[in-house]
């Protein structure tokens, strides 16, 4: 079996904003497995300042993985636990190199375009106007659930989108997540949550940074809207250090990003956790190119999860590969018709 990494930089079809600043471009990484004459491809989805294997040694450990894949996916997977997006990238490669069809990775009746899964529309940060268009045009296009990315700009304004929202839709008609990407601070936060709760919303992600759990334990049993874990996750590697944390926080829900938390496998054992604790979960990219989108849509179907779930980040660059998933009336499609060209393979 030969191993070779490739790097790619994915462009943004326009500047989209987060709490942690403007993104332009996203880098991303693959490793493109060939035996007997089959090929295999997995992506190593990495978000610079964010994910915990952003360290100057990435490249080498791409490297090393290549020049170790006779030690195949099993030992690899173990060997490199403090690399959760190399390990999604050999789980993703390994499973391609199987099938049959090498973006075919679990055979449904996603893959088969007999069903389809529901997503949320997501809207980026931008100054108020910018935001209410896009939630003018999620809502048009068909969208039931909404998750508005909050905390960068005037909170009044943001409040003001939500009861933008409400007025012309009740939670019965569309859904409204919120995310703060860790945005509020530990002393304002239960107040600002208590502001918006009104609006009848579904949850809020991360209303603080990460490692502050003794606060986020109190948000969590003093808030009437629900919260769900997002980033809290990221870098908590063993099966005792997530219980610890899911036992201490005691959130509502969590959020799963396969390429931040080990894969396929690392994903099932929150998931494990979770549902021994009565925690809700849903599923989202790490803004993938569509091959790793195109993974963990087919994986998520196979769990059968009813909630909407954030996949649709599939249209947000000018250079994404041409493939099958497409969105249309805020469901993620498998369309058979429509063809992968992904010029690595």
């Amino acid at each position: 079996m030969k191993a070779t990494y490739h790097k790619y930089i994915l462009n943004f079809k326009k500047p989209s904003g987060t709490s942690r600043g403007i993104l332009t471009e996203k880098e991303t990484w693959f490793i493109v497995l060939e035996q007997d004459g089959k090929k295999g491809i997995g992506e190593c989805g990495i978000l610079r300042g964010l994910s915990i294997d952003d360290r100057n040694d990435y490249e080498e450990k791409l490297k090393w993985t290549c020049e170790n894949i006779h030690l195949g996916e099993e030992k690899l997977w173990e060997l490199l636990v403090e690399f959760p997006s190399i390990q999604f990238g050999i789980e993703m490669a390994f499973l391609s190199l199987r099938s049959e069809n090498p973006f075919e990775l679990f055979p449904s009746k996603f893959t088969s375009g007999e069903k389809s899964i529901e997503i949320n529309g997501l809207i980026w940060m931008g100054n108020q106007d910018e935001m209410k268009a896009q939630i003018e045009e999620k809502i048009a296009t068909g969208f039931r659930c909404v998750k508005l990315k909050i905390g960068a700009i005037n909170f009044e304004e943001e409040v003001a989108l939500l009861r933008f929202i409400r007025q012309h839709f009740d939670e019965n008609k569309i859904e409204i997540r919120v995310d703060a990407n860790g945005g509020f601070s530990k002393n304002e936060a239960l107040d600002k949550i208590n502001q918006i709760t009104g609006f009848k919303l579904h949850s809020i992600e991360q209303p603080i940074e990460v490692n502050q759990h003794d606060t986020m334990a109190v948000l969590c049993e003093m808030s009437n809207l629900p919260i769900a874990l997002d980033e809290e996750l990221i870098g908590v590697f063993s099966t005792q250090e997530k219980e610890q944390l899911l036992d201490k926080i005691k959130p509502q829900y969590i959020i799963l990003k396969p390429s931040f938390i080990g894969g396929f496998r690392g994903t099932l054992e929150w998931i494990a956790l979770a549902k021994k604790r009565n925690i809700g979960w849903w599923m989202t990219s790490a803004l993938e190119s569509n091959i790793g989108l195109n993974a963990i849509a087919q994986f998520t179907f196979t769990l059968n999860t009813k909630m909407p779930q954030g996949l649709g980040t599939g249209s947000l660059y000018t250079n994404n590969f041409d493939c099958p998933l497409d969105v249309e009336n805020g469901q993620l499609w498998y369309r058979n018709n429509l063809e992968w060209k992904v010029e690595l393979m």
